[in-house]
């Protein structure tokens, strides 16, 4: 399978270097790419759309997908050809096991950073009270954190009902002890409402506790320093971190969601020197998230947002592309 794949790539190359678009096209041919939906998957299936169509001579197409369906469509039917946002710990064993029979590629890890979840404080806050740096340091300091109703108390923001980090938020709470601190747990009531009440505390200039997660527009908007939450110990969280009303629950640290492109083996066969794109582009969850909120600012499409990516952010793709595709995709521009 790797000298086959080895072998196509080489292919691939030679007719690159003599400029033999045809074959380059022939090479790759054509490719389904995922398009998942959430944001920040949206736009890197366009942008992967872009390049290998442009830069490749790929003939690429994008189809709707999700996390759960797309992994198994890829992994009873070959298709789609590649995902180029998999959050992986959802699949992570059948994931293994088609990685071991050969019939799965993990290429890249396409958010460096992983997926982001716990405690944030604006970096204004944080920059002004450098000895806060864990959630217990914070919830010393009520008087930084005032609850919208009673400034007297502080206050801990969780998520809106029916979200996982709502049950999560709570039992670290408790596991922090943050009433008997002084401060009280709020209910946002939405994602809206989280989202609204980050944005009012940055308008007043006011310190602001509480859960989110990266990337994600409202972090492209506005500076936020997540909380060092500690090491992370999966068996408590699945017995009660992640529980609804656990009795006795610890303090605890999310795990990291890895985030890789996953492709066929019949993709990374066909794919020729394309794959070698696949396996290089990455990026940080600091880019994503300015990325989001322009597209959020400007009501843009994933389409829009790519277009927007490849005009300003060359500093970042040009790293993850051959000079000759290079050229290709600025000629297109």
């Amino acid at each position: 399978m790797l000298k086959k794949r080895y072998l196509a790539a080489a292919v691939a190359a030679a007719g690159l270097m003599a400029g033999q678009n045809a074959v380059a096209a022939d090479e790759c041919g054509d490719i389904t790419i995922a398009s998942m939906n959430w944001a920040s998957a949206e736009l890197i299936a366009e942008i992967d759309k872009r390049i290998l169509s442009d830069g490749y001579g790929c003939n690429a197409e994008l189809v709707a997908g999700d996390t759960m369906p797309t992994f198994t469509s890829m992994n009873e039917k070959g298709e789609p050809d590649l995902a180029p946002e998999l959050w992986v710990n959802a699949v992570r064993a059948p994931l293994d096991a088609a990685v071991a029979e050969g019939e799965m590629i993990i290429a890249a890890e396409i958010l460096s950073d992983g997926g982001e979840e716990g405690w944030w404080i604006p970096k204004y806050i944080a920059d002004a009270n450098p000895e806060i740096k864990t959630p217990a340091d914070a919830l010393e300091r009520p008087d930084l954190f005032p609850a919208p109703e009673d400034d007297s108390m502080g206050a801990v923001h969780n998520c809106p009902a029916g979200w996982n980090c709502q049950i999560t938020t709570g039992n670290l709470f408790t596991a922090y002890g943050g009433e008997d601190k002084g401060f009280e747990l709020v209910d946002t009531g939405s994602s809206a409402g989280l989202d609204g009440s980050i944005a009012k505390a940055y308008e007043r200039g006011e310190g602001w506790l509480g859960y989110y997660w990266s990337p994600t527009a409202i972090l492209g908007r506005y500076e936020m320093v997540k909380l060092d939450m500690g090491p992370h110990d999966k068996e408590h969280w699945d017995t009660c971190t992640a529980v609804l009303d656990c009795e006795a629950p610890k303090v605890n640290g999310w795990a990291k969601s890895e985030v890789f492109s996953v492709v066929t083996d019949d993709f990374a066969e066909k794919a020729g020197v394309a794959m070698d794109y696949i396996s290089t582009r990455s990026w940080k969850n600091d880019t994503v998230n300015v990325l989001l909120a322009w597209m959020a600012d400007n009501q843009a499409t994933g389409e829009e947002a790519a277009q927007h990516f490849l005009e300003n952010y060359e500093n970042v793709w040009g790293g993850w592309v051959s000079e000759d595709a290079m050229a290709k995709v600025k000629s297109s521009l």
